[in-house]
């Protein structure tokens, strides 16, 4: 199971991050993201009652994955998996959150932004290493890393935009991670979910098109 949710991970090429979202939004914002392509959703759990909006957000869609970002302790990995997280990000290496996530089977995108730490975490058991911030390097610092490193799977996050995407996808990246250049503050303060939409679509264009 978790070979196929890494697969689906990998073959959506764009996570998207619902962070701070209304819970009683959340619905609205998310189905926007799907709308757009997005076939995995991460909702941060620094956002207001994450465990439900989860539990929500898992029931209501069969074909997505929806995990957990900003996950800082083990502690935190356990409830949201018991709420249905399908995967867990992090933004920093955490052995004990990647522990968890190997223990009961869930993928997980450890945060790391040196070699050193992309090792560290790879060889924690991490399925994913999360180049963040992103944008502090660029594509540059992920294609850096990726050439002596290439057995690590590289997402970006922090800073990753449609005007940008393809350029770290062409490092070397197998997914990009995005979330306020999809879920726009303003577009969710006036429920304007078809630019969300929109901007879920171009993120998934631009990577669908680097890809080819």
């Amino acid at each position: 199971m978790s070979t196929r949710k890494r697969e689906q991970i990998v073959d959506s090429g764009v996570i998207g991050i619902l962070r701070g979202v209304d819970p009683d939004s959340a619905i609205d914002v998310a189905s926007a993201v799907v709308d757009g392509g997005v076939t995995a959703l991460e909702v941060t759990a620094d956002t207001e009652n994450v465990v439900e909006t989860i539990d929500t957000l898992s029931s209501r869609f069969d074909d997505v994955l929806v995990g957990a970002g900003t996950v800082l302790d083990a502690e935190t990995a356990r409830a949201v998996q018991l709420a249905g997280a399908e995967f867990l990000v992090t933004p920093t290496v955490d052995t004990d959150v990647i522990e968890v996530s190997n223990r009961y089977g869930t993928p997980i995108a450890s945060g790391a932004f040196t070699p050193t730490e992309a090792l560290r975490a790879y060889e924690a058991g991490a399925d994913f290493v999360k180049v963040f911030p992103a944008k502090t390097g660029g594509p540059e610092h992920v294609a850096a890393i990726g050439g002596p490193l290439s057995q690590i799977p590289l997402v970006p996050t922090g800073g990753v935009s449609p005007s940008n995407a393809d350029a770290y996808i062409e490092a070397g990246a197998v997914a990009v991670g995005a979330g306020s250049a999809i879920v726009e503050d303003e577009a969710v303060a006036t429920e304007d979910y078809a630019r969300i939409t929109e901007n879920a679509r171009r993120m998934v264009d631009t990577v669908e098109s680097a890809r080819e």
